[in-house]
């Protein structure tokens, strides 16, 4: 039987239709009792809310008088808090996947920036064909996006202004801070489009000719008050461009921006004369004097242009935080500098912007041994730094040991080294050793190390068992090739209150072995959250040593990846998943039969 609508439903309905269409009713509802109030607010589309929310007589508790009966019971505090709440609904019916991945501090705000984003997304990809010619704000927003915020066109009126993107950018683009634009929307007209937003970060995608560039650069200039993450991808930037980027970021008049955050990703610098290039990019970065982060990633560069602008920022004014050159080709790049000389140096003794450098990516940039050993007198000038990563670069065992004293230096700082990343690194088991055992002799020891994708065999396995007692909390050895024999040297080393919060010991062929070792970490790792033990070649037989260490364990895991190893999925593998869980979700990721069918091959 159909359930019969209640009066106060049917009312609501009412009201909300009210709202969308006219505006007669508005002073009414803010008179509404609260627990009708309320319930109206919880159930309005976005654009009835928008309406309601923007025109009451009150923005805030405090625009209250002292004497107000309102203010006294704070039915009007509760009403703004009732707002929030109906915006973070909105968000999370839309937009599902996204909600936990943002804590804005105002859901309204949110909501019709992201808003805008969908439709200046989908606006590009209608200007893109080759049959487009017109307007950007003429392009018609889609039906499925204007069903979301409330609207309904039963007049088929295709006239109406609230189906053109013009509308949407004008009405919502105030709540835009970050936005990502593609070449075709860098165009003079978006920024009359955009004229009311007050943009904190924009991602730039495919800037690549001199139109784009115009327009970008006029849009730049208009949010340069306000601007403080500028990123490119899949851009190509010439000295000319760069010039004119750094000319629309300066601020009344003076050489000098406040971008905080500049990135340039899997793109390319173009010019006849390189040097010139890297001179003006170094300049324009120098001018912000609140720079903190720096990423030029994927992006062709070679080790003289990676020298240039590094030696330029070496004085700059600003305090960089993060440097990120991975994915280059910068071999050699250190080479020419001499750290022990005073002449790259500032008046204290020390290259300004690096006293405050905390993480240093080098990932992929095809560093030697040598480039190693040039790397130790530079990191001696950085006191604040807190992670490393050279993964991906065959510095070798050579390149290893000549950067241990600098660890160990590192290790009696105020600010000591946390998080090394060498994956990858064409290491063998010797230097590795070498490593471990002067990492287990440190005054403060590393919270996170990766040794994964070297092949350091099962004679790695006893420094190991050495290091891991101390305080170290994540330890990857994803693919070091530890097999039966190295899962057999771990579990008989002393395994007593070890720290561990997380450890990938994935595609180690480890087979049986390296369950029986889980049980035993399992027990003595009461801060262990997460394992990664995927592609070990495990018979099904380990599910339960795995699983019997899980019954009488005492620890707060969250997370055991199982999957990739040699057994079928099994409908009696629901009653572990339901047996095993933390907060409502399975602690055990099993094997599929999709996944288990999917061959695993770790030989180089």
């Amino acid at each position: 039987m159909m359930k019969v609508p209640s009066l106060v439903s049917l009312s609501i309905d009412a009201v909300k239709r009210e709202l969308l269409h006219g505006d007669d009713l508005i002073p009414h509802v803010y008179e509404l009792p609260p627990e009708l109030f309320k319930s109206l607010v919880n159930c309005l589309p976005p654009l009835a809310l928008q309406k309601l929310q923007s025109e009451m007589p009150f923005r805030s508790y405090d625009d209250y008088d002292s004497t107000s009966d309102d203010l006294k019971n704070g039915r009007k505090r509760g009403r703004n808090g009732n707002f929030d709440k109906a915006w973070k609904a909105l968000f999370k019916l839309r937009w599902p996947d996204l909600v936990n991945r943002v804590q804005p501090v105002d859901w309204q705000q949110i909501y019709w920036e992201t808003h805008v984003q969908n439709c200046l997304d989908e606006a590009a990809e209608l200007a893109l064909l080759p049959s487009f010619s017109g307007c950007l704000g003429a392009i018609l927003i889609s039906e499925n996006i204007l069903k979301y915020i409330g609207y309904v066109d039963h007049t088929s009126n295709s006239a109406s202004d609230i189906l053109k993107l013009s509308y949407h950018c004008q009405q919502f683009g105030n709540y835009a801070r970050c936005l990502r634009l593609q070449n075709v929307l860098c165009v003079v007209e978006s920024c009359q489009l955009l004229r009311n937003s007050k943009l904190q970060s924009l991602v730039l995608r495919w800037i690549r000719s001199l139109e784009h560039a115009d327009g970008l650069c006029k849009l730049l200039s208009q949010n340069c008050k306000t601007l403080t993450s500028l990123e490119f991808v899949h851009c190509k930037l010439s000295s000319s461009f760069m010039d004119a980027i750094c000319g629309s970021l300066y601020l009344g008049g003076a050489e000098t921006h406040q971008i905080q955050h500049f990135s340039v990703s899997t793109s390319s610098f173009l010019e006849t004369d390189p040097v010139s290039l890297a001179h003006r990019l170094a300049l324009c970065l120098s001018a912000g004097r609140s720079l903190c982060s720096l990423k030029l990633c994927d992006s062709h560069l070679d080790w003289n242009f990676a020298r240039r602008v590094f030696s330029t920022l070496l004085d700059a004014s600003s305090s960089l935080s993060i440097l990120d050159l991975s994915e280059n080709n910068i071999s050699g790049w250190l080479s020419n500098f001499n750290w022990r000389s005073n002449a790259l140096l500032s008046s204290s003794g020390m290259a300004k912007s690096l006293q405050s450098l905390r993480i240093l990516n080098l990932r992929g940039n095809n560093l030697r041994k040598d480039d190693a050993g040039s790397l130790r007198y530079a990191l001696v000038h950085m006191p604040s730094l807190e992670i490393l990563d050279l993964s991906d670069n065959p510095i070798e065992d050579d390149g290893i040991r000549s950067l241990i004293p600098y660890f160990a230096e590192a290790s009696e700082k105020v600010f000591p080294l946390a998080d090394l990343n060498l994956e990858n690194c064409e290491l063998s088991c010797d230097g590795v050793t070498q490593l471990l055992d002067a990492l287990s002799t440190l005054g403060r020891p590393l919270n996170s190390l990766s040794v994964a994708d070297n092949g350091l065999g099962s004679q790695v396995a006893e420094a190991l068992g050495n290091f891991w007692g101390t305080s170290i909390q994540a330890l990857n050895l994803e693919g070091i090739g530890l097999g039966p024999s190295g899962f057999r040297k771990l579990k008989d080393v002393g395994m007593e209150d070890l720290m561990l919060v997380e450890i990938n010991i994935s595609k180690n062929r480890g087979g049986i072995e390296t369950a029986k070792f889980l049980s035993k970490l399992i027990q003595q790792a009461p801060k262990l959250i997460a394992v990664n033990a995927a592609y070990n070649l495990m018979p099904v037989e380990s599910l339960t040593i795995i699983c019997s260490a899980l019954k009488t364990a005492t620890g707060h895991l969250e997370q055991v990846d199982l999957t990739g190893n040699i057994w079928d999925y099994q409908p009696s593998h629901d009653t572990l998943l339901s047996e095993f869980q933390h907060n409502g979700r399975p602690i055990l990721i099993l094997p599929s039969s999709v996944v288990s069918d999917v061959p695993y091959d770790d030989d180089p």
